[in-house]
């Protein structure tokens, strides 16, 4: 840490001794009887620092972590609060990357190679194969779409807030929303997805009349709209600056307020936990478990009716429509999965402040929910036949040297 005292209207460097470098000398250091050396040049020193500074201040540079506590006054000001400015003069924080944030970000560049490339291929798949056409095909690529946009988007934000940039409140803020849509457009792509799943084996005969490629298209624009003004809420005033202006004890209210940007400086807890956990998280995922128990309870019950011999279609219907709900269902289950802890982290930090939660734990939350991103098209891979053959024919028919020009589009097949 590097101490500047700063005079009346003029900041100077210590005196020092000739070839001791910025050492200062034993007469600033206390030590009677030793003069000041005189300039070469026989000129008075000049000034270390731009002028004016009001007397008696001190400047604490700091560089880097692991600064004492009872050092950070000025750090915590700038930081958190307004910077301080001295003669249109403003304080800057330097904080290199360090080797567990170098760690941090290779995993977070990893997850987004494996994210963006395999949801674009899911896209890529639905678009030229006739047989990934109907309704719930569409919500899937809705929810790829979401998670292109995770690792496109959202994981360079999550680096950039990782590295803790001084920047404007409502900057930073714009910096946290997009994660918050696109968590709620998951969610609601996979709700969308449970209802067509349980409208094809409820009402089998009439799903197609129901479920039209228009009213999907209507859902799927819905599911967006609502993610938006759920995701976009805070910037609408529910956050954390009114508290951080009361905290900091504002003087002038004209003065620009910048801060260190942080996900939990800007987002409020309350908003985390009242209203996105437990309002927009966690009662859709418990209507997908019901909706998905439903669903396998009437599909047992028609696998285990007594059938004739002519009635094979309803059977290998049933049959086709149990592999795919297990197939989504364990979509839901690894969403769930990824993102239950951070919510969980989240309701400790509103209801028990004095916790201490460890930061392990909290990077371990982050990169699962980041990595769900990348779960699902390995899911369409090894589950869903239909996915599988059309991945095979795009890597054949672009990616291989053996193409298959005859084949321009993939039928449906039997067994999904």
């Amino acid at each position: 840490m590097l101490q500047l005292r700063l005079g009346a209207g003029r900041a100077c460097r210590s005196p020092t001794v000739p070839g001791t470098g910025d050492r200062p000398s034993p007469a600033r250091r206390g030590q009677p009887g030793t003069q000041r050396p005189e300039h070469p040049s026989g000129r008075p020193p000049s000034p270390a620092c731009p002028p004016p500074y009001p007397a008696g201040e001190d400047l604490l540079l700091f560089w880097g972590e692991g600064t004492p506590k009872q050092a950070l006054g000025l750090q915590d000001k700038v930081t958190e609060g307004p910077q301080r400015e001295w003669g249109g003069h403003r304080s800057i924080m330097a904080h290199p990357v360090s080797a567990f944030q170098a760690a941090y970000i290779s995993i977070e560049v990893l997850i987004a190679l494996v994210s963006v490339p395999g949801n674009i291929l899911v896209i890529w798949a639905v678009k030229m194969n006739q047989a990934l056409r109907d309704a719930t095909f569409c919500f899937i690529v809705s929810l790829a779409v979401a998670d292109v946009a995770v690792g496109a988007l959202v994981i360079p934000l999550a680096i950039i807030i990782n590295i803790g940039p001084q920047t404007e409140f409502y900057s930073c803020l714009m910096v946290a929303c997009p994660v918050l849509i696109l968590t709620e457009s998951s969610i609601l792509a996979l709700l969308a997805i449970a209802v067509d799943r349980y409208l094809r084996v409820k009402i089998p005969v009439r799903y197609k009349s129901v479920v039209t490629p228009r009213r999907a298209a209507v859902a799927i624009a819905c599911c967006w709209i609502v993610s938006f003004l759920v995701g976009l809420t805070p910037m609408f005033g529910w956050n954390n600056l009114n508290k951080m202006r009361r905290t900091q004890e504002l003087n002038a209210s004209h003065t620009e307020f910048v801060i260190k940007c942080q996900f939990e400086t800007v987002i409020s807890m309350e908003y985390m936990v009242y209203f996105n956990f437990f309002v927009w998280v966690l009662p859709p995922l418990l209507l997908m478990l019901l909706i998905y128990l439903e669903v396998f309870n009437l599909i047992r019950k028609q696998l285990n009716k007594k059938v004739s011999s002519s009635s094979n279609d309803p059977q290998k219907y049933y049959g086709k429509e149990l592999k795919i709900a297990k197939s989504l269902a364990l979509v839901l289950f690894l969403f769930a999965l990824s993102w239950l802890p951070l919510h969980v982290l989240n309701c400790i930090t509103l209801f028990c402040p004095s916790c201490e939660t460890p930061h392990i734990l909290t990077y371990i939350a982050i990169f699962l929910t980041h990595g769900n991103s990348a779960m699902n098209p390995i899911v369409y891979a090894f589950r869903i036949k239909k996915f599988r053959t059309a991945f095979l024919q795009i890597w054949n028919q672009y990616f291989c040297c053996k193409t298959n020009k005859n084949t321009s589009t993939t039928t449906a097949e039997p067994g999904t």
